[in-house]
């Protein structure tokens, strides 16, 4: 099963996010996991991949299945980790060969075109604390056909 890390900055009130060129939707930036690496390592090596900067203080948001159905048939599955970080170091790139990068308000994850699923994850990532668990359900087309979601918020204990 593939696995795919990703990673938003949130930094004053805004997020950085990656435009893809193929359907113009709004990404965090991420990508795949290399053989024996952990979520963490291939979140933030793919981050700096694709943003020429360094994710500071990064924490675990989301873990979710990913399925693409034909029907009833499942055509397609694979695991995507979201992280969040609160700061970066460097100054991002505005342009790669995986799309352009630019920073948005917060409150933009609401409208920008982006996949339902992606919506739903990193709004939580950036407006909610804990982590959030689930699997998004997808036709072929990436329409939004079911979703489920938990979260979970550890306690302190005194």
């Amino acid at each position: 099963m593939q696995r795919i890390a990703n990673l938003l900055v949130k930094k004053d009130e805004q997020v950085l996010l990656l435009k893809k060129p193929r359907r113009g939707w709004y990404v965090a930036p991420g990508g795949k996991m290399e053989d024996g690496e952990s979520i963490f390592e291939a979140a933030t090596r793919e981050y700096f991949e694709e943003t020429g900067t360094v994710a500071k203080d990064v924490h675990l948001k989301g873990v979710f299945t990913m399925v693409i159905k034909r029907g009833d048939e499942v055509v397609n599955e694979w695991m995507l980790y979201t992280f969040l970080a609160h700061d970066l170091e460097g100054t991002p790139y505005t342009e790669t060969r995986e799309g352009v990068l630019g920073w948005h308000p917060v409150e933009a994850l609401a409208t920008l075109p982006m996949n339902e699923g992606d919506r739903i994850d990193l709004q939580f990532a950036v407006n909610e604390p804990g982590v959030q668990y689930g699997t998004f359900t997808y036709s072929e087309e990436y329409e939004l056909l079911n979703s489920t979601v938990q979260t979970s918020v550890e306690r302190n204990e005194a």
